[in-house]
């Protein structure tokens, strides 16, 4: 008889035995819920696996699940995604995070130096910011304008909204310009990013698209604050935005895309100055805050508002000098800060695509420009001129 290795002996579970470990698994799990529907667990060394009807998707310690049939990334060590094809089927939802994506952040050795390029004489090192509130209405979807116009659950996780009121799978540079604005100043922009839920509560949304049918659990929570903020270039002074000028920040699908264009900061108040988060979720002392970041590309092409790749048209700075590439000119700097009142330590998560496990790698964020050309003028001299506005 032909022998067989241990780790390739599989062990079938009954349907009812698996419907006791999942249900397990989301009451106890510690921020882990490794849920997958309609298959059998084959325990293998340093992990699970999770053979489904339709396929095979990896989620547990030690496992590298490739991104090109089994031979690729994995997460830090944690287990990676099976493939980089399209988001699994119901039939194979793995949902996350892992209690490993979690990290005590007084225990990080500082990681932040200060090493932003040198401002040089023709420097524009002014602000402007705008005061959009923090979405306490609930303007929640799961499209993406930007990325996938006139598809409704294009983004198949629920994005938050601030600035222009109402921004869908639909919207138009036409509509977005008759609409109102959470901003005091009137900036009627669409400024959003995925949501983040606490996992130990059942959301609003649980059994729709955008939430729990896809894999998004958790009551949504609403930041306890938001600070938009434009800023200049350290070399040159900046030139107008275009009207309906779409950025995007950070990659949806980084744990299997890899991490080239992941771009997004987590930390909590009162380290920010001392360390940044990408692939991990901060575990923060009491009465410290949860914090999300974000810094746009800020280089433009000076022709496009928008690309096939959604990213060639506006690029970074080089982050030694901070100058833009040639044939690009400055911009304003968007960047975002978002603060949330923990939850329950390793029970949040942010939304993703089916599939991304809620990595926190996979946090981003998208902008369309909706201001109008004299509130852009008005941005542009007072960061030309080296003032604060806002």
């Amino acid at each position: 008889m032909r022998n067989r290795r241990p780790h390739d002996r599989r062990r079938r579970m009954s349907k009812p035995r698996l419907a006791m470990f999942t249900a397990l698994a989301m009451i106890g799990g510690g921020g882990l819920f490794g849920l997958v529907t309609q298959g059998a667990f084959a325990h293998e060394s340093g992990g699970q696996k999770a053979t489904a009807q339709q396929g095979t998707v990896y989620h547990g310690r030690g496992i590298q699940g490739g991104q090109n049939g089994g031979t690729g990334r994995n997460r830090g060590n944690n287990g990676g995604q099976a493939s980089a094809s399209p988001s699994p089927s119901a039939s194979q939802t793995v949902i996350g995070p892992l209690a490993s994506d979690f990290v005590d952040i007084t225990k990080v050795a500082p990681n932040v130096r200060n090493n932003a390029p040198r401002k040089g004489a023709n420097a524009s090192s002014g602000t402007f910011s705008s005061r959009c509130g923090v979405n306490a209405g609930g303007q929640h979807n799961p499209d993406n304008v930007i990325v996938a116009p006139g598809v409704a659950d294009g983004a198949q996780h629920t994005h938050d909204y601030v600035g222009n009121v109402k921004v869908d799978n639909t919207s138009s540079n036409g509509t977005l310009a008759a609409q109102g604005t959470s901003c005091t100043n009137g900036d009627q922009s669409a400024y959003y990013w995925p949501v983040l839920r606490d996992q130990t509560k059942q959301g609003a949304d649980a059994n729709q698209k955008g939430g729990g049918a896809e894999g998004n659990i958790g009551s949504v929570l609403t930041p306890a604050s938001i600070q938009i903020t434009f800023k200049g270039n350290p070399t040159s002074k900046v030139t107008a935005m275009p009207r309906f000028l779409r950025v995007i920040t950070g990659d949806a699908k980084a744990f299997t895309n890899g991490t080239k264009n992941a771009n997004a900061s987590w930390s909590c108040t009162g380290f920010e100055n001392k360390v940044q988060l990408k692939d991990k979720y901060p575990i923060c002392p009491a009465g410290s805050k949860v914090v999300r970041s974000f810094a746009f590309s800020s280089c433009w092409d000076g022709r496009n508002i928008d690309s096939a790749d959604h990213r060639s048209h506006i690029v970074g700075a080089d982050p030694n000098t901070g100058a833009c590439p040639q044939g690009f000119k400055a911009v304003p700097q968007l960047t975002e800060r978002l603060t949330f009142t923990e939850p329950n330590r390793t029970r949040f998560a942010v939304d993703s695509f089916p599939g991304q496990q809620h990595a926190p790698v996979t946090d981003h964020a998208d902008f369309i420009n909706v201001m109008s050309d004299q509130l852009m003028r008005q941005a542009v001299n007072c960061i030309n001129s080296g003032r604060r506005c806002g």
